[in-house]
């Protein structure tokens, strides 16, 4: 590589979790490296923000220690974690009814449809990591088809026509309209068969890794401590209008009309923004058309306040504009936050208490909301979705279509990433770092 003084250089579009892995690998290998951000702060889709007198998770919240990537960054940055409640009470929707009862009874009920659903897990998912590894490796017979046909349909397809009641059914698709963060109606079957292929296949660790140990700190206390490491600054209210790329160089066009030269550009914006950056050349038909298409993840997530010491958790299936709610927080005033996912973000007001409170009422009448927040990560500009998760068809011809190198253009971030791909910022790390290393081996083998 060459030398400091005539360093490559990257120029990177977001500065979420991926950007500021990406330039804190680059300039460990003496890459100068520039960050341009379209928002008035750091960190993406997580973002640690002050809210109904508390300190909340407007994006990304839960982390695990079998999250290698995650992991490693609490590590580095002395964070610690901790555990969401265990709810007291647990309340469900199915068939127009409410029924209730503990959480472990809850999640009980949810054992034999999640089995099935995760059915074939093993086969199509040997190595969790590398999610289509058996496209480029023996697989046993039938077993591609098999991946191929589980990419089409609903994820509770495999619960129709068979012995599952109506209640299991219901309470699958309340978990689903939840963990896709959209309709469950068009939602690949693969992504919840890879989310139990890296949870070992157990349910039990699946909820565990994605709703139960939060950041002492807050995901502010990792991307601060990143960005304290970089040597460069990075550019906020800097919103890039269009990238152009080519074999050996790359350049960004910014909103206030400055151009910028590099000998790489990293973009680090989700799907759902891609439709705001103008690329010369144009990315290819396939790229385009998932870009128009979307993902599937068109939901919300949502906190309110409700008063007193409310122990819950609850799920309702599809027609119910919230899925899941659960306990979080218990204040010292007699009040308790309580954090909220829904697959359409259109049909809620996010600050409007009164309507929030209509809608948690289906579950408990006496609940009483004092105040709602969140943000519409749909709605935003910058994201255009909430975490990444594939309609019917998208597992095989979705992030991994971003993935290639034919120019010195390269796409960052939980969206393409292999292994949390879409959710959780294990994958927006582990996607800045494979991104930057191989930017570095390229850079590394012109000077060979």
């Amino acid at each position: 590589m060459a030398s400091r003084d005539n360093s490559p250089t990257v120029s990177i579009v977001g500065a979420g979790f991926a950007g500021l892995i990406a330039a804190r690998e680059l300039e460990a290998a003496g890459v100068t490296v520039s960050i341009f951000e379209a928002r008035d702060r750091i960190g993406g889709r997580a973002w640690t923000a002050p809210g109904l007198g508390h300190t909340l998770e407007m994006g990304a919240t839960w982390v695990h220690w079998m999250q290698p990537f995650i992991w490693t960054e609490i590590a580095r940055y002395g964070q610690t974690i901790y555990p969401s409640p265990v709810a007291d009470r647990a309340y469900w929707l199915s068939d127009g009814q409410v029924h209730e009862g503990t959480e472990a009874e809850l999640d009980e009920k949810l054992v034999a449809p999640q089995a099935k659903i995760f059915e074939g897990s093993r086969d199509m998912f040997p190595y969790p990591h590398d999610p289509l590894h058996i496209f480029e490796h023996d697989a046993p017979e039938g077993v591609r088809d098999a991946f191929r046909a589980a990419d089409e349909g609903s994820v509770l397809d495999a619960l129709r026509g068979g012995d599952f009641t109506q209640e299991q059914i219901d309470l699958a698709d309340a978990y689903w309209s939840a963990g896709y963060n959209g309709h469950t109606a068009t939602a690949s079957p693969l992504m919840a068969k890879h989310w139990a292929a890296l949870s070992d296949h157990r349910l039990s660790l699946l909820d565990e890794q994605t709703l139960r140990f939060k950041l002492t700190n807050g995901m502010r206390g990792i991307y601060e401590g990143i960005a304290a490491d970089l040597r460069t600054e990075v550019e906020l209210n800097c919103p890039v209008v269009s990238v152009e790329h080519g074999a050996g160089s790359a350049s960004i066009t910014l909103q206030d009309g400055r151009t910028i030269e590099s000998d790489a550009v990293i973009v680090t914006s989700p799907l759902g923004a891609l439709r705001h950056l103008e690329f010369s050349p144009a990315l290819s038909a396939q790229q385009q058309k998932v870009i128009d298409e979307g993902f599937n993840c068109t939901g919300f997530k949502i906190w309110m306040k409700v008063a007193g010491h409310q122990s819950i958790i609850a799920y309702a299936p599809t027609g119910n504009p919230l899925a899941l709610i659960r306990s979080e927080y218990f204040l010292d005033d007699d009040t308790t936050i309580i954090v909220g996912f829904g697959p359409d973000h259109a049909t809620i007001d996010l600050n409007d208490a009164d309507a929030v409170q209509e809608i948690v009422r289906r579950w408990r009448p006496d609940l009483e909301v004092i105040e709602s927040t969140g943000h519409d990560w749909v709605a935003d500009k910058w994201s255009g979705q909430t975490w990444a998760t594939p309609r019917s068809g998208q597992f095989l011809e979705g992030w991994n279509l971003f993935r290639g190198a034919g120019s010195r253009l390269r796409f960052a971030g939980a969206d393409w990433a292999n292994g949390w791909n879409g959710v959780v910022v294990d994958g927006a790390i582990e996607s800045g770092i494979t991104t930057a290393r191989g930017l570095i081996a390229e850079f590394r083998s012109l000077n060979h």
